[in-house]
């Protein structure tokens, strides 16, 4: 069941608001009523707010809206030994998600508009975030059929993707554009051609020749995105690439963009903080797929989210557990969870003053929202009052054991982390505090 706090007015009180949805930075108070954000403005104060309003003092830390991560891979229904919609949510909440977009590659895949029924229905009683799923682009993720793209949408589908998976099929996947482009929907794919992958299990370079393992050419992303890019041109629907991880990617997606194609494009938190040296002697919990790049592209991801060429950050939240990974690298499954970590580890950018606060708080929130066509992402009066507040300079050392995801993999183990949410409200209740303001 959700353990939500009750709904009384909220005052966020003391604060630095930031809503990147208007390009907003201001110092001021937030007030909350009836699960909507009613007033952010300077000096509110307690006399002016409904009796048996919290008050609740800021300090002058950042308010913002709730993240949406855009990219979570949730076990149920088939793998909750992995993770659960209640427990997923439980992690998002302490890493200032408020939106989970969930992938279709459960078990049943999320194929058929009943089980997009059954996911909603799940999440109403399970989850205290907001959880939108994304339904399958072929069915049963075969790349050979496509799903029911109306009936999906009509369902509460807020975009297509065969989550890991590429569709290789390039009649297929024209046909799967043309399709979502009538119902106006989004299409979210996976840039990877399984062939070149092959046997490689990390980034394909001098690295992997010394650790004595299988490279990953970063052609077998640049590839596959211009294929896509082209098929994007015939059909003119709008297109998202789900995790871009080189600078050969940018380079397609500016031309693509330039040439005024609808397209846009992610990039996950591990690609933008981490590198294929962290790998280090083959610790598994840094195998990703896509995998860890050179330094080199990490930069060049990094710049072009300050640019705004790479659209959104999102998690990749890929629970594993023990089974899967304290095994050989080679053999270990790829992926790492990161609803917790997410905004935590991309606050390291904004220290090094490589990307904006802004512009990070908009590829997290505001960006996805406006892609997905979610009510969130915004401190606009009238909105969802789906609100965090972010202490940034609150300086901790992620300890596994404390995390919330039902499985520890994560690739920050131990990592000193600067900055931390520490309030979380989901439709104007608390989800989650970290310690009283």
């Amino acid at each position: 069941m959700r353990m939500l706090s009750d709904r009384r007015p909220i005052l966020l009180a003391n604060a630095r608001i930031i809503d990147p949805s208007r390009s907003l930075d201001f110092p001021g108070d937030l007030l909350i009523a009836d699960g909507v954000i009613r007033e952010a403005k300077r000096g509110i104060g307690a006399a002016g707010v409904p009796e048996g309003t919290e008050v609740i003092d800021c300090k002058a830390r950042v308010i913002a809206p709730g993240l949406i991560d855009m990219r979570a891979f949730v076990g149920e229904p088939g793998a909750e030994h992995r993770e659960t919609l209640a427990s997923a949510s439980q992690a998002a909440a302490a890493g200032g998600v408020t939106t989970i977009v969930c992938q279709p590659d459960t078990h049943p895949v999320i194929d058929d508009h009943a089980i997009v029924d059954f996911i909603l229905r799940r999440a109403r009683d399970t989850a205290i975030v907001n959880v939108a799923p994304m339904a399958a682009l072929t069915k049963g993720l075969h790349g050979q059929e496509m799903t029911e793209i109306g009936l999906l949408k009509a369902a509460g589908a807020v975009a297509f993707t065969d989550g890991a998976k590429s569709v290789t099929n390039a009649l297929v996947m024209r046909r799967t554009l043309t399709y979502a482009r009538d119902f106006d929907v989004l299409i979210v794919h996976h840039t990877e051609d399984p062939d070149l992958i092959g046997e490689g299990v990390m980034n394909e370079g001098e690295l992997a020749a010394r650790l004595g393992l299988h490279g990953i050419p970063k052609a077998s992303e640049s590839i596959m995105l211009e294929r896509d890019m082209r098929l994007v041109a015939l059909t003119q629907s709008r297109y998202h690439a789900a995790s871009i991880t080189c600078g050969e990617s940018l380079d397609i997606l500016r031309r693509a963009k330039e040439a005024g194609l609808p397209v846009t494009a992610s990039a996950s938190i591990n690609h933008l903080t981490l590198n294929e040296n962290d790998i280090g002697p083959y610790r598994t919990f840094f195998k990703m797929a896509p995998p860890l790049r050179a330094d080199d592209d990490r930069n060049r991801l990094v710049e072009a989210i300050a640019a705004g060429l790479i659209d959104v950050i999102m998690s990749d939240h890929n629970p594993q557990d023990v089974e899967t990974k304290r095994l050989p690298f080679a053999e270990a499954a790829p992926g790492a969870i990161g609803l917790e970590t997410m905004l935590s580890a991309g606050l390291r950018l904004v220290h090094a003053d490589q990307v904006p606060l802004m512009k990070l708080l908009g590829a997290m929130s505001s960006r996805p929202a406006e892609l997905l066509g979610l009510p969130g992402g915004t401190l606009r009066p009238g909105a969802p009052a789906d609100v965090i507040v972010i202490d940034l300079d609150s300086a901790w050392v992620l300890d596994p054991d404390d995390l919330k995801s039902k499985c520890k993999n994560t690739p920050f183990d131990e990592a000193r982390l600067d900055g931390r949410v520490i309030r979380t409200i989901v439709a104007g209740r608390t989800a989650y505090e970290y310690a009283s303001i």
